[in-house]
């Protein structure tokens, strides 16, 4: 792996995906600033890393909290890379979601996402450039059962990366998106015992099965992807979606 000393934003960085991204970019030689709510969890996982990670407890849909924390990570060194990997879940169909659990899913897998870019760009265009990599989901492009609020919020982060991306091609600032079908995170563990309390395993292997290749992915794949997206060798690339789903989108009943 090409070493790097880019000064990277990651947010949800303590568990999942996020954890695996940060992990992955700290390998590179990149210094990883860590926005978090979950203070637990970021304590506990972050520490492995040393100073080469700062830990920022910030609520992404707060804008006061994006405000603060990002003008003073950029205050000390220019922001490289913008990583907007928080974001929430939720189970529903239109009527069965309440309009508590639209506003809830927005203020982060939306707002968040807009609030993070919002604060960064400024900052990039001022440094000549830079990367901001989004995470967006399969339920961006093609309907998925019960998941009427998230597939809206992410349907709406793949748009706001299209729009990013042709507002900053003179400032030098790409911008994509990655579409993660099942990975198997901490979380998919916790909701199959909370839900399925003794057939955890035959349901994993059922969800597991939903990919045409025939199993989860990993945290650390869509890491590798998120890695190239954002370096160097990827100059050419901007205003995409990739999705990273085992055949999901373009195999399933075929």
């Amino acid at each position: 792996m090409a070493k790097t000393s880019k000064n990277v934003i990651v947010t949800g960085g303590a568990s999942g995906i996020g954890f695996a991204i940060v992990k992955r970019f700290v390998a590179s030689g990149a210094h990883v600033h860590v926005l978090e709510v979950n203070k637990e969890n970021a304590e506990k996982n972050l520490s492995e890393f040393g100073d080469t990670v700062t830990f920022h407890p910030c609520d992404v849909s707060d804008p006061g909290q994006v405000r603060t924390v990002v003008d003073g990570i950029a205050a000390a060194s220019p922001v490289d890379i913008l990583i907007n990997n928080a974001g929430i879940a939720h189970i529903g169909n239109v009527e069965n979601t309440m309009p508590e659990d639209m506003d809830r899913l927005y203020s982060v897998n939306i707002k968040g996402v807009y609030n993070c870019m919002h604060c960064v760009i400024p900052h990039m265009k001022k440094n000549g450039g830079g990367v901001i990599l989004n995470m967006a989901s399969i339920a961006s492009s093609v309907g998925i059962l019960d998941r009427f609020a998230y597939s809206m919020t992410k349907g709406a982060v793949l748009t706001m990366t299209l729009s990013v991306a042709k507002d900053y091609l003179q400032h030098n600032i790409r911008c994509n998106c990655i579409s993660p079908a099942r990975i198997h995170t901490p979380f998919v563990d916790g909701f199959l015992k909370d839900n399925y309390p003794g057939k955890e395993d035959e349901i994993f292997d059922k969800l597991s099965k939903t990919q045409p290749i025939g199993r989860m992915g990993e945290p650390e794949e869509v890491a590798a992807l998120a890695y190239f997206l954002c370096s160097d060798e990827a100059s050419f690339l901007t205003g995409t979606d990739y999705p990273i789903d085992g055949g999901f989108i373009k195999l399933n009943g075929q």
